[in-house]
């Protein structure tokens, strides 16, 4: 009898597992790259501002390519069978791709996310297909997706696998799709390139590549203040955690994650919330469209950077990320008694950063 006989089991399950990398390869054909947008500002002469517009992915933000890179790590694993639930824990934008992914291969799909998590993003899993389980405490996430795991489920565990899942040499990772972009600016090799730290991963695929092709650009990571990544990158302890919590959602974790890589980050800038959130607000009005938070946190960190190269007479450009659609962030972040029921006065950081923009000098408030 042929080995190779189509009717067995595992020649059967072979079958899926190829049919559904052909499904990821077309879907990958058909999405056009993401914008690279540039604003300029009176304040900064000589310092070009760039920003990668992830949000325009088909699920809406970065974690459309991370979403992606786990399933194919799933399935070239022999990790991912034929109808099996597929479950990750996330506080939304991750989820939403992965339930995107899901139902694009006929899976059904749990996401494990916090309790607090934006309304507007569970109502997006859900509608895509997906089931949230929602955990009170949001430390125990991971232990609720691992138990997913043991009763049969497959965990994509971005957070515990991002960093290796993503081919970091190359193939249309985010950070040859921005040097590629750049490539005929008149300043076209970034002084920086700024992101935030959700699974480490987005750090760590920027980090290895701009030393893979020998570029002078450094990395910055833009992080919510006393998050676990500010106290572990600066102290290099593995077991840091943070120190105060943050509003703004996909970055800011309470501890450092397996996938961010310490020695491939240059800077670290940290940025309170408010800060972030008039940020965010600031880049409607110059964009015309709204973004998230963390989107807000990149370009409050990208004004320090420029505030540091005006003051020491460098000119270059500044590459950030706009990470994710603002509409999810309706009933909280853009929400002035949201806000008001959490504390958050962002008009002084508002008044401060519009200054910037004209004097080339970020000066915090109060």
């Amino acid at each position: 009898m042929n080995s190779d006989s189509p009717t067995r089991p595992d020649a059967r399950e072979r079958d899926w597992v190829h049919a559904a990398l052909a499904l990821l390869e077309q879907e990958s054909a058909r999405s056009a790259d993401t914008h690279l947008l540039r604003l300029d500002f009176p304040g900064f002469p000589g310092i070009a501002f760039y920003f990668k517009d992830e949000a325009s992915h088909p699920t809406g933000s970065l974690k459309h390519r991370l979403a992606r890179s786990l399933f194919l790590y799933a399935l070239c694993n022999g990790r991912l069978r034929q109808g099996q639930t597929v479950v990750d824990a996330s506080s939304g934008s991750t989820a939403i791709s992965e339930a995107w992914f899901a139902r694009l291969l006929g899976l059904p799909f749990i996401a494990v996310m916090p309790a607090c998590t934006a309304p507007q993003k569970i109502h997006a899993v859900q509608a895509l297909g997906g089931r949230c389980d929602l955990v009170e405490d949001p430390a125990q996430v991971h232990a609720r997706a691992a138990r997913h795991a043991a009763e049969g489920a497959c965990h994509l565990d971005q957070f515990g696998l991002a960093e290796r899942a993503t081919d970091w040499r190359g193939n249309n990772n985010i950070a040859e799709s921005i040097i590629g972009q750049m490539r005929r600016e008149a300043q076209h090799e970034p002084t920086w390139i700024v992101c935030g730290a959700g699974t480490g991963g987005t750090s760590a695929t920027i980090g290895r590549y701009l030393r893979y092709r020998r570029l002078a650009t450094r990395l910055c990571v833009a992080e919510p203040t006393g998050s676990g990544y500010v106290h572990g990158w600066r102290t290099r302890d593995r077991n840091a955690v943070a120190s105060r919590p943050t509003v703004i959602e996909g970055i800011g974790r309470p501890k450092v994650e397996p996938g961010f890589l310490f020695d491939v980050v240059d800077a670290v800038v940290e940025v309170d919330d408010a800060a972030s959130i008039a940020a965010a607000m600031q880049l409607e009005t110059l964009l015309d469209s709204r973004y998230g938070g963390s989107s807000g946190t990149n370009f409050a960190a990208c004004l320090t950077l420029a505030t540091r190269m005006r003051d020491a007479g460098e000119r270059g450009s500044i590459v950030s990320l706009l990470c994710d659609r603002g509409k999810r962030y309706c009933d909280t972040l853009f929400d002035a008694g949201w806000r008001r029921d959490h504390g958050i006065e962002i008009a002084p950081w508002q008044a401060a950063i519009a200054k910037a923009l004209e004097s080339g000098t970020l000066v915090p408030p109060g």
